[in-house]
């Protein structure tokens, strides 16, 4: 079978997807090397510090890549940074094309790699499957422009909205195809965040349990302004190799800090607003500092309200069980209201799947008036 273009960048992209969650700062990054219709070498990027697609691919493919063609994701660098330039790599394997399918997003590099690359007397064909190829990486794309992550709001609940059955208890809402989609979701994220009700009321792990392969644990973050999250909770006395942030006010007690730092938990005080409430925009501010790209938001409802209501939230993952709960139940947003439709910031690319009985409605978050999303 001949394959085209877009067909080998498809198989480019499949290969960086198999360092999401793994890659922060950098991008996921995948490649494919082909020499008569036929794939001599793969290759992605594992994480940061080690050798890019490209390199990967070309030991992949080691003699074969002499006068083939190289698809990759994202633009070649042609710069020193942790590794060497991949350019270089490129142009010593002697590969004679380079099919790339978006450019690098920093303004200072923009361009940089391909403009080598052709001066070099290799043909180079831009744009191949871009918009995949910027989806993969909305969370590296935000980073690299704002110092921000890419937060994505997740929630299960009722047909009713309802996250839990009544305040104060927790309880399984919707099945086991969609909270084993979850942990699928928590793999791919470089943190998890929460809200201190949630933290003390349901007692989370807040850890990946994959079914068929083993997951990565990421960040744990707890938005606590008072630190009433206590010392012996599960995520603070479970095996993780991931760390639990605690985010406090400037008031917090200094003998609840040291209890919990002594559990574990490394904890960071920032600004509130007149109501008491932690300053949203530097703790993800703090996460971006550390080199984190993406921060998956689960809740409970006062956090997603907080999130809506400044505008912070790029993409939502909703999973609804085939159910009422009632007036009783906890709502999935509070704190938050619109006055009409023309001011809501509006779901946009959605896709609906079943899960089990279950139905995920998955999107992005568009503001009102720009038709632009926050990417």
């Amino acid at each position: 079978m001949c394959r085209d273009d877009r067909d080998y960048m498809r198989l480019a992209l499949a290969e960086a997807a198999r360092g999401l969650g793994r890659t922060a700062p950098n991008p996921c990054v995948g490649a494919v090397i082909v020499r008569d219709n036929v794939i001599v070498g793969r290759g992605y990027h594992r994480r940061a510090g080690t050798p890019h697609a490209e390199v990967n691919a070309i030991a992949d493919a080691g003699q074969a890549a002499r006068g083939a063609t190289i698809y990759v994701t994202l633009e070649p660098c042609n710069h020193t940074g942790r590794t060497p330039p991949c350019t270089r790599a490129i142009l010593e394997a002697g590969l004679r094309r380079v099919v790339i399918g978006m450019n690098d997003p920093n303004p200072s590099v923009t361009g940089g790699g391909a403009d080598f690359l052709a001066s070099q007397g290799l043909k180079v064909t831009c744009g191949v499957l871009e918009e995949e190829c910027r989806r993969l990486n909305y969370p590296f794309l935000k980073h690299t422009t704002t110092g921000l992550p890419w937060v994505v709001m997740k929630a299960g609940m009722s047909l009713d909205g309802r996250i839990a059955y009544r305040r104060g208890a927790g309880g399984v809402i919707t099945g086991a195809a969609s909270r084993q989609y979850v942990h699928a979701l928590r793999d791919r994220f470089d943190a998890i965040l929460v809200g201190a009700g949630t933290a003390l009321v349901d007692d989370p792990s807040l850890t990946t349990r994959l079914q068929d392969r083993p997951g990565r644990d990421p960040l744990r973050v707890v938005l606590d302004s008072r630190l009433r999250l206590r010392p012996d909770a599960r995520m603070l006395r479970q095996p993780s190799p991931a760390a639990t942030w605690v985010f406090c006010g400037p008031g917090a007690s200094a003998d609840r800090e040291e209890g919990l730092s002594a559990a574990g938990a490394v904890v960071r005080r920032v600004a509130v607003d007149a109501r008491g409430r932690l300053d949203l925009e530097q703790v993800l501010a703090e996460l971006g500092r550390a080199g984190l790209s993406s921060v998956l938001v689960e809740g409970g409802g006062a956090v997603h309200g907080s999130f809506l209501q400044r505008d912070l939230v790029d993409e939502l993952y909703l999973f609804m069980a085939p159910f009422f709960i009632g007036d009783q139940g906890v709502p999935v947003v509070s704190g938050y209201g619109i006055e009409g439709r023309d001011e809501a910031v509006q779901l946009q690319d959605i896709r609906l799947e079943h899960l089990g009985d279950d139905m995920l409605v998955h999107g992005l978050l568009h503001r009102p008036g720009t038709g632009q999303g926050n990417r």
